[in-house]
């Protein structure tokens, strides 16, 4: 069966072991992306919108947990980890397909013959197993972002993240609008992600971050697409399909 696949795995020799080894256990599949890390896993599915994702729990960046949270649901999620008792524990609860590091093309086999009966069905709701694993598999986390060094003119100036309407993907830089000006750095969006809280900017677009304070309302262009109105600007903020799931009531 046909399928696009997208794998996540910091540890060059494994990466190309996965490789190969799908490449003979499942011809038929194409896969679309290949990340180091969890930025550009998660930058990569919003791209190409893969139906298969194989993710590394432990990654710089985001963790291959953080990228299946943020999945939600839109694809079939095989994990790939070294030996870890509760980890395993938890997966076998929750039926969630896994792969143990070292890899072996027999288990590899079995977790293709599992996603091939899966595909026409709708992916697992990982929700209730991530946390679980969350707290099985502790990850480091980055502080949170408070301040960042934006561009102005010739000033470098230091920006409070709270008085941050949204970041936005321009080309080599990254626009920082604030209700009076704006700014640019240099930090793709998809780094941004990783220090600043997703409870406060949510990421609307592959290349729109919002703040939720600012967002004044969420509204309909036709039946596909919506857009978002901000407190303190007369932009408009596109929501792509991927993201309307946060304004639903």
């Amino acid at each position: 069966m046909n399928c696009s696949i997208l794998i996540a795995e910091d540890e060059p020799l494994m990466r190309e072991r996965l490789l190969a080894q799908l490449a003979k256990a499942w011809p038929q599949a194409r896969v679309v992306v290949v990340a180091e890390n969890g930025n550009d896993a998660w930058d990569g599915f919003l791209e190409h919108e893969p139906q298969v994702v194989f993710l590394d729990i432990r990654m710089p960046g985001l963790s291959g947990l953080d990228v299946a949270a943020r999945i939600a649901g839109r694809a079939h999620v095989v994990f790939v980890t070294a030996y870890d008792q509760y980890a395993v524990e938890a997966f076998e609860a929750g039926a969630v397909d896994y792969l143990l590091k070292p890899l072996q093309a027999e288990r590899l086999e079995k977790a293709i013959e599992r996603i091939v009966a899966r595909l026409a069905a709708p992916p697992l709701d990982l929700t209730a197993i991530l946390g679980k694993l969350q707290a099985a598999v502790p990850q480091a986390k980055p502080p949170r972002m408070k301040w960042i060094k934006a561009t102005v003119g010739k000033q470098i100036r230091l920006i409070d993240v709270d008085e941050v309407l949204f970041f936005q993907s321009d080309t080599k830089y990254t626009r920082v609008v604030l209700a009076d000006s704006e700014a640019l750095v240099r930090t793709p969006l998809k780094d941004l992600l990783v220090g600043l809280d997703p409870e406060v900017f949510w990421q609307i677009h592959r290349g729109t971050l919002v703040n939720v304070h600012a967002i004044a309302a969420a509204e309909r262009i036709d039946a596909e697409r919506m857009q978002v109105l901000l407190k303190g600007s007369t932009e408009k903020l596109l929501v792509s399909r991927a993201f309307t799931h946060l304004f639903r009531d």
